[in-house]
């Protein structure tokens, strides 16, 4: 399988970022009065459809690699980011009443998102700060 790999790769990165972009759209419409929509049948099944494309290639993406997974402290920390990603995600479009703190989480989500980014893209834990203070 290892040769399907840069294609397995490329799906996954695609997948990242339509991802991203789609929580970033449905959260600005779920913090306007737009939120019915974001919330709607539609963007929530394509967004289910996106996220399981992109877990399929990153398990694919794991068991092609397995000694990858806890070798590379980078990719440790991409996990743990992860999780707290969709945590905020979760409070920031529908588990938190309060528009403020749902903002909050809106933002500290998108904040999340782009640290796993920098994580991914650097290969270091540190992401986008990796060459300023390291």
């Amino acid at each position: 399988m290892i040769e399907f790999y840069p294609q397995i790769k490329a799906v996954h990165i695609l997948c990242v970022l339509l991802s991203g972009g789609l929580f970033a759209l449905r959260g600005l419409m779920a913090q306007t009065r737009l939120a019915g929509v974001a919330q709607g049948a539609p963007l929530r099944l394509l967004s289910y459809t996106i996220d399981t494309v992109l877990l399929t290639a990153a398990l694919m993406l794991v068991s092609i690699l397995p000694g990858a997974l806890f070798a590379n402290g980078w990719l440790t920390v991409k996990l743990i980011l992860l999780l707290a990603y969709v945590a905020l995600a979760m409070l920031a479009m529908k588990r938190v009443h309060a528009p403020r703190a749902r903002m909050i989480f809106y933002v500290a989500a998108l904040a999340t998102y782009a640290w796993m980014l920098g994580v991914a893209r650097m290969h270091h834990p540190l992401g986008w700060l990796h060459g300023w203070l390291a």
